[in-house]
């Protein structure tokens, strides 16, 4: 018998390479899930969650599981356009779950209008920034950092790192958010309580007329201010994402503490702010929080800096994918607390969550359908400190936002 040829073989592998090829292109998803999130300069660590769950179930668009789109960076003026495009991911037949994260101002009427055209499809919110009633009248299941718990986590977590005051960071827009302006009323009772000094700064809104990149160079000029102003043991604190790179890069360089972002991930301003380059890591939280913990030591930052081990937005987009695909194949219960920590589990090997339904102030009702979650906090060159195993005063739960 004639010995096979080289380029016979190599043939024959292309031939059985593109046969199997077409043979996954023809094994079409028999479900989709529609994912909504920022955009990188808005929310990075949501989009690429988004960018994990197509690694992993294929796109739409290739015959996968997964339909990615995004909201504009303006939302709050674009409001309709970005009600529209939820919506039209109804008109797709195999639709059979959506998830928005963040879940910007809109996201409930945009969940009513597919509810009462697909009522079949599973409605999922990540990060509300709807006031809690508004959002659990039309989502199956939202899931929120937990404000309440964290409102008086975070301050305590900066007295163990030495903070002498506090300097919370906000805009108008961001404070009349029940979650939001409730965390800021905790978190200054909390610094009263603990012994630390409560300051309030405001920064502009990356919504309005300057955007993104005016926001960020007013946090740029003015952060050394603030340093100058309350002391180089000041924690901060920002509730915007997209200003917590310049604060952290200014930090770096002049000083204070920073436990962690408002959606906390060592990808979170971090890189930007240390001018890294970890796209050799991606997606390897474990490698991303070495290196990024390397560049902060250093910087001087060893002790005063922190994060959660694990991206919070990436966590939340992968996640609520998860568990939406879990449900819808009978795997998992949509009101079962253990299946969703299973699902964020999936993404965040060997942390420690906690979490609760939220309870309503007014009523004491607690939800059945939103949950309040959160991890333990992470200091670069320290080590986990047991935000989880801490336990909350009773009496924080009943504090209510200031009126603005």
């Amino acid at each position: 018998m004639k010995k096979m040829t080289k380029l016979t073989a190599l043939s024959l592998a292309l031939i059985f390479t593109l046969g199997s090829a077409s043979l996954f292109a023809q094994a079409k998803a028999k479900f989709h899930i529609g994912v909504v999130t920022g955009t990188v300069s808005q929310s990075e660590d949501d989009l690429r969650g988004a960018e994990r769950l197509i690694q992993d179930y294929g796109s739409v668009k290739t015959g996968g599981m997964i339909q990615h789109i995004t909201y504009p960076d303006d939302f709050m003026s674009q409001q309709e356009t970005y009600i529209s495009s939820v919506v039209a991911l109804a008109d797709d037949p195999l639709m059979k779950a959506i998830i928005v994260n963040q879940a910007i101002p809109g996201t409930t009427e945009a969940f009513k209008r597919v509810r009462a055209k697909r009522p079949d499809i599973l409605l999922l919110a990540g990060e509300p920034h709807e006031d809690p009633l508004v959002i659990q009248s039309a989502a199956d299941l939202a899931l929120s950092a937990d404000f309440v718990s964290r409102g008086y986590l975070i301050p305590w977590a900066a007295k163990q790192l030495g903070a002498k005051s506090f300097v919370h960071i906000s805009f108008a827009r961001h404070m009349s958010y029940e979650s939001l302006g409730r965390r800021r009323a905790i978190m200054e009772e909390a610094c009263k309580d603990l012994g630390i000094k409560f300051y309030f700064e405001t920064a502009p809104d990356p919504t309005g007329d300057i955007g993104m990149p005016g926001a960020q160079q007013f946090m740029l000029e003015k952060v050394p201010q603030w340093i100058e102003k309350y002391g180089k043991d000041a924690a901060f604190f920002c509730t915007n994402d997209g200003e917590t790179e310049p604060l952290l890069k200014q930090m770096l360089a002049y000083g204070g503490i920073f436990v962690e972002a408002d959606l906390p991930s060592p990808l979170m301003g971090y890189p930007g702010a240390l001018g890294l380059d970890l796209s050799k890591e991606a997606g390897n939280f474990p490698a991303i929080l070495k290196k990024v913990e390397e560049a902060v030591i250093a910087k001087g930052g060893k002790g005063r800096f922190g994060t959660w081990a694990f991206s919070y937005g990436y966590t939340l987009t992968a996640g609520l994918g998860e568990f939406a695909k879990n449900v819808i194949e009978g795997k998992a219960k949509k009101d079962s607390l253990k299946d969703v920590f299973a699902a964020l589990g999936k993404f965040t090997p060997g942390a420690k969550w906690n979490g609760a339904y939220y309870v309503d102030m007014g009523t004491g009702v607690r939800a059945k359908n939103q949950v309040l979650i959160y991890m333990d906090t992470y200091i670069f060159g320290k080590g986990f400190l047991p935000t989880t195993a801490q336990t909350v005063p009773e009496k924080y739960y009943k504090i209510q936002m200031k009126k603005q």
